[in-house]
């Protein structure tokens, strides 16, 4: 992964939030870091004689991101709220933004006391495609700690209060300065530092540590193909549109990669082991709607039931998202995904292709292996999502 970083541009930069600005629009132009919204930022600065946290703003994304994107809270308030022991989700979103100094600012970063516990005035987090395909595979704990013996590991947990609590109870008396990052397990990673070119190169280094791993043990090679089945894709759309209660668009996948996938062995088994990273789910849902022969209603019924056993095996009080699958991998024929429009049906498609390159690529290191059904149900239903719904 190459620099991009210029400090003629830098330079220009006229104060704290702008060159954040800068360094985010930075890590959001590269897709293996981040997609549609995902990673976060955030820089410590003095506001009228007060430290205040600017932190990305939910609803941006990095590479679009501009001053008034960033939402800009206390840091006193975020600290305290740190050291709380229990705190609904809610409760933490409506105290961030009680301890905004602009109530016109976007609502905070779920991350935000994350990015504030961590004591560098500059912390940058990406979901970097090269790392979670490492902690991804079943082998990944082992080979996370050999390739970065000085970042602080952190197993699967949540993402919000939970997670910022974990690394709160880690670090206590921890040695930060001697620390070059942390890796969250199935999720992403954090670099830190004073100096934001410094924070934005070791998320470069540590990335490109990754990429030269996976180049030498787990690289794809993609070979031009045909598809070997005939779909019928007017039925498909109609089908789709029936169970989702709207028409809904399509976008075709036949690459070389959409291909491969979709011609593995035991495919319903090999497509259906979970997202890349926690945030995918909300878009994607967990698993595929996989079609192996023409019995095309057979397929999604068996996939509703299957839904409705998973939502029934973990739900208390939520409330049931829609049945039906958001994308299909078609044994011979490749993968469609199914949105409200094209813009969905694009986003979707970037995850779901990164996605695919990542479960070859962690197959070859022993396999593929997502976080459990408990975890996926957790973020797929997660509080902040389940309010908006209610």
């Amino acid at each position: 992964m190459r620099s991009l970083w210029n400090d003629a541009k830098a330079l220009k930069c006229e104060s704290d939030l702008e060159l954040r600005v800068y360094s985010s629009n930075l890590l959001g132009k590269s897709d293996e870091l981040v997609l549609h919204g995902g990673g976060n930022t955030s820089v410590k600065s003095v506001v009228d004689g007060e430290e205040i946290l600017f932190v990305k703003g939910s609803g941006w994304d990095l590479v679009s991101i501009k001053t008034e994107g960033f939402a800009p809270v206390k840091m006193s308030a975020l600290l305290e709220m740190s050291k709380r022991k229990n705190i609904l989700d809610s409760e933490m979103v409506s105290g961030q933004k009680a301890a905004m100094i602009d109530a016109d600012a976007p609502n905070p970063s779920v991350e935000a006391i994350l990015h504030a516990i961590i004591p560098f005035k500059v912390v940058d987090h990406t979901h970097a495609d090269a790392i979670v395909t490492i902690s991804n595979s079943e082998n990944g704990k082992s080979y996370i700690k050999q390739i970065f013996p000085n970042f602080l590991v952190i197993p699967y947990v949540m993402p919000g209060f939970i997670l910022a609590q974990t690394i709160v109870e880690l670090t206590q008396g921890y040695d930060w300065e001697c620390c070059e990052g942390i890796i969250l397990h199935n999720h992403g990673i954090f670099t830190f530092d004073n100096d934001a070119k410094k924070s934005y190169e070791k998320m470069i280094k540590a990335v490109s540590l990754a990429e030269d791993f996976l180049q030498m043990h787990a690289e794809v090679e993609l070979e031009a193909s045909e598809p070997t089945f005939d779909l019928n894709v007017d039925a498909l759309k109609v089908l789709m549109s029936k169970h989702k209660g709207y028409e809904v668009s399509m976008k075709i996948d036949q690459t070389p990669l959409a291909l491969m996938y979709a011609s593995q062995e035991n495919l319903n088994t090999f497509a259906s082991r979970g997202v890349l990273t926690p945030e995918h789910i909300i878009r994607t849902k967990r698993i595929p709607l996989v079609i192996e022969d023409s019995h095309i209603e057979e397929a999604l019924n068996l996939y509703i039931d299957n839904y409705k056993a998973y939502f029934n095996t973990f739900a208390s009080d939520e409330v049931m998202l829609n049945l039906s699958p958001n994308y299909a991998v078609v044994k011979g024929y490749g993968v469609i995904v199914f949105g409200k429009n094209e813009k969905e049906c694009s986003v979707m498609r970037d995850i779901i292709e990164h996605t695919m390159l990542a479960v070859l690529k962690a197959d070859k290191l022993g396999g593929y292996e997502s976080i459990s059904l408990a975890d996926s149900f957790d973020m797929e239903y997660w509080e902040l999502e389940q309010a908006k719904l209610k």
